[in-house]
């Protein structure tokens, strides 16, 4: 099953310094049908302004990844890490026990972000953070692991929950597979251009819930085509 969540039909907020749009329920956008998929429990696309932001707010027991799209994000946290993080970069945020953090938009063009929050399997452990590189000149056609809960994973950021985030830019034409397994779950978002995924067409920042499809076939429809996919256990 492939479910086709197009763009204009997310939830939208306007709020003046911030621009949302809704893959799931959040905050003042309620749909019941579409309160999470398996453990992803947000998916948000946010343009915020220059010199904007979330001010300091707290977390606890959230995985919280974000990939910045265009712009620049400066994280600050009760930790202490400091983070400027560009177009192209992946960070996470483990909240664990509880971690108060700001994330800002202190540059002269809006922030693109997508905010992606999964629900930990295990809980309990210390709050983290890190970054690491979206990979956007790698056209190789083969998904890299940005983040993810298996101990296998070597050199993904840690999660902790049995789930992966994963990364892949296409040329046109360009053609792959992947298989997630039909015992799991997962959630793909272009964040640019256009695909085929098994014969469904995805535009940018739409979103497709997917569930039972052992094998994914993806074909890029335009240049620098930049999917990102969440592979989760239900």
């Amino acid at each position: 099953m492939i479910d086709i969540r197009p763009f204009e039909h997310l939830g939208h907020a306007e709020h003046g310094w911030l621009d949302a749009r809704h893959h799931f329920s959040f905050a003042h956008y309620l749909d019941h049908e579409r309160m999470g998929w398996g453990p992803l429990r947000v998916w948000n696309d946010d343009t915020i302004a220059p010199g904007t932001g979330f001010d300091t707010h707290p977390h606890r027991d959230m995985e919280i990844i974000t990939y910045v799209r265009q712009g620049v994000i400066t994280h600050r946290d009760s930790l202490g890490n400091t983070g400027r993080t560009g177009a192209g970069d992946v960070q996470v945020m483990s909240a664990g026990t509880g971690i108060f953090h700001s994330e800002h938009n202190l540059e002269s063009i809006p922030t693109q972000i997508f905010q992606i929050w999964i629900i930990p399997t295990e809980t309990g452990h210390s709050p983290s953070w890190a970054t690491r590189r979206f990979p956007g000149k790698d056209q190789t056609g083969q998904f890299t692991i940005l983040a993810s809960g298996h101990p296998e994973d070597e050199g993904a950021l840690p999660l902790h929950t049995k789930a992966r985030v994963l990364g892949l830019t296409m040329r046109k034409g360009q053609k792959t597979e992947y298989r997630p397994g039909k015992e799991r779950m997962g959630y793909l978002v272009p964040a640019a251009g256009t695909l085929l995924l098994n014969g469904q067409t995805i535009t940018a920042r739409s979103g497709a819930a997917i569930a039972r499809e052992d094998i994914l076939f993806l074909e890029a429809l335009d240049d620098n085509t930049e999917i990102v996919l969440v592979d989760m256990v239900p």
